[in-house]
C-alpha cells in the first residue's frame, strides 16, 4: 500500500505569504495538452520514436519524464529537436491555445496584491507571450526555452534577479520534473492537478501545496 499523505490544506494565510510566484506554462497556465496529443504522432514519426497509444494516455500521465521516454523509446539526445518542433507547431497554431478558464483572474488577483509573477518554461517566450496577450505585462520575469531537465538553473536565476528571499517564493507546475527542480533549489512548490501529470503522482512528491482546480486556487486568494 502506498504511503501517500495529502499535503496540508490550502490556507489563504499560507498562500498570501509568498511574494514571488513562478509559474510553469504548459499544463499550468495554458491548456496545451489537447494540442500536444494532436501533434504527438507527427513528432514521433519525424524523430523515430513510438507513436501514442490512445488507450494508454491515462497510464502515461502517471509516468514521470524518464519513464515516459523509456516507454516511447525516446533517447535523451532527441529531446531538444522534439521540443523545438513542438514549439514551432504551436507557434503555427497559437490562436488555438488558451489559458485555463479563470487563470487570468488569478493572475490579476496576484498582481493586484503586489505579488511578483514569473514564468519558467520549456516553451518559447514568443509562444508564451502570444497566449498571454496583454497580460504578459503582469510578469516581471520570463525564463523560457529551458531544457526539459534544465529548469533548476532557470528558477535560481529568476529568484536571484527578483531579490526575493527563498522562503517567500512559490513555484507552480504540473509535472514531477517541476517539483524536482523547485525542491533542488529549496523552494516551496504548489502542484496543480489540471495539467499533464495525474494529481496523485504529483502528490506523491510531497509538494508544499496542492491545488485541484483553478477555482480552488482562486478561492485560496479570495478575501
Amino acid at each position: 500500500m502506498n504511503d501517500v499523505r495529502p499535503p496540508p490544506l490550502v490556507s489563504p494565510h499560507i498562500v498570501r505569504g509568498y511574494e514571488l510566484w513562478i509559474f510553469d506554462f504548459d499544463g499550468t497556465l495554458a491548456n496545451s495538452f489537447p494540442f500536444f496529443l494532436e501533434v504527438f504522432d507527427t513528432l514521433a514519426r519525424t524523430h523515430d520514436f513510438r507513436c501514442l497509444e490512445h488507450d494508454k494516455i491515462d497510464m502515461l500521465r502517471g509516468c514521470d519524464l524518464p519513464q515516459l521516454m523509456h516507454h516511447l523509446g525516446l533517447p535523451r539526445w532527441k529531446l531538444l529537436p522534439v521540443a523545438l518542433q513542438f514549439r514551432a507547431l504551436m507557434a503555427q497554431n497559437i490562436a488555438r491555445i488558451a489559458l485555463f478558464d479563470g487563470m487570468r483572474d488569478v493572475l490579476h488577483a496576484l498582481a493586484g496584491r503586489g505579488v511578483r509573477l514569473a514564468i519558467v518554461s520549456s516553451n518559447s517566450e514568443a509562444n508564451v507571450r502570444a497566449v498571454l496577450g496583454a497580460d504578459a505585462r503582469l510578469f516581471a520575469h520570463f525564463e523560457c526555452g529551458a531544457a526539459l531537465f534544465g529548469k533548476r538553473r532557470r528558477l535560481r536565476r529568476v529568484v536571484q534577479h527578483s531579490g526575493v528571499a527563498d522562503r517567500a517564493v512559490l513555484c507552480l507546475g504540473d509535472e514531477v520534473r517541476d517539483i524536482a527542480a523547485a525542491h533542488a533549489e529549496g523552494l516551496d512548490f504548489g502542484a496543480v492537478g489540471w495539467g499533464y501529470a495525474k494529481a496523485q503522482v504529483l502528490q506523491a512528491q510531497r509538494p508544499r501545496l496542492m491545488f485541484g482546480s483553478v477555482a480552488e486556487l482562486a478561492a485560496a486568494l479570495a478575501d
